[in-house]
């Protein structure tokens, strides 16, 4: 069987990429999207995308609409393959299959 993969395996970060791999594959979420989605306050929630960011899983992209801010965090070809592998990792262990 595969090991999970630690750095999706955190909760919070399982749910970012949980809900960016639910997008088209160029789509991607703003800060405050995800924030609602997951109920993560605004550290926790740039903490992760961090780690997720240097990982390669997710791009972070910042741009202004106006004069705000804007974040636009996008799940990677590679955070979506190892998104892929931590999942059908996870289904072995729901069908009770050894190593």
């Amino acid at each position: 069987m595969a090991e999970l993969d630690d750095i999706i395996h955190q909760p919070l970060r399982l749910k970012i990429m949980a809900a960016l791999n639910a997008l088209p594959a160029t789509a991607g979420l703003e800060f405050s999207r995800l924030k609602k989605l997951t109920g993560a306050t605004d550290g926790n929630l740039g903490a992760h995308i961090e780690t997720l960011a240097k990982a390669g899983y997710v791009q972070v992209d910042k741009a202004f609409v106006g004069k705000k801010p804007q974040t636009t965090v996008t799940a990677t070809a590679a955070g979506r393959g190892a998104f892929a592998r931590h999942v059908a990792t996870l289904q072995e262990i729901i069908a009770g299959r050894q190593v």
